[in-house]
């Protein structure tokens, strides 16, 4: 089995003391034109939704885990989404919550950690990851863990009264 922690930071399960920090991402409206989301959650189906997170990554396709130092503070979410074990791939998708905790090698990390993770344990084939062509931390960060542009769907999300371009990038495990 993969562990879940590297020298910076540990992942782990979704717990009902994470209420907070879910309703603040998720109603984030700077978070919503990549989460897809167009209206806020309220607390009560934040709720629902941990009561449920135990729930297996082959039934939901989805696993999400909680970004941690190792002294267990929250930082952020980190998911693997439309989970295809049959082609043996996911999406994957990081956030850290607070902007004075990027750049310091928490998401690097995060991200190293579910790729092998993703690799070793659930046997996946391929990654990728969908990123607005204007964020160029993103951008950067897949880049220098191997991800590759495999692809730009043009004027693919539709925020703030404009079209914007979000690039493709996959990463092959061979």
């Amino acid at each position: 089995m993969v562990s879940l922690q590297g020298n910076k930071v540990k992942l782990r399960a979704l717990e009902k003391e994470d209420l907070d920090l879910l309703f603040e991402l998720e109603n984030n409206p700077s978070v919503w034109e990549i989460s897809g989301t167009i209206t806020p959650y309220s607390r009560d189906v934040l709720k629902l939704y941990l009561d449920n997170a135990h729930r297996d990554i082959y039934d939901v396709k989805q696993l999400r885990l909680v970004i941690c130092t190792l002294n267990n503070e929250s930082l952020g979410l980190i998911d693997l989404f439309d989970f295809d074990p049959k082609n043996k791939r996911a999406g994957i998708g990081v956030l850290i919550n607070d902007k004075g905790d990027r750049n310091k090698g928490i998401g690097t990390e995060s991200l190293e950690i579910l790729c092998k993770y993703a690799f070793k344990t659930l046997q996946l084939k391929q990654l990728y990851a969908n990123i607005l062509e204007e964020n160029e931390r993103s951008i950067h960060l897949f880049k220098k863990l191997g991800f590759e542009l495999v692809g730009t769907k043009k004027n693919w999300i539709f925020s703030e009264g404009v079209f914007k371009n979000e690039l493709l990038f996959q990463k092959i495990f061979y």
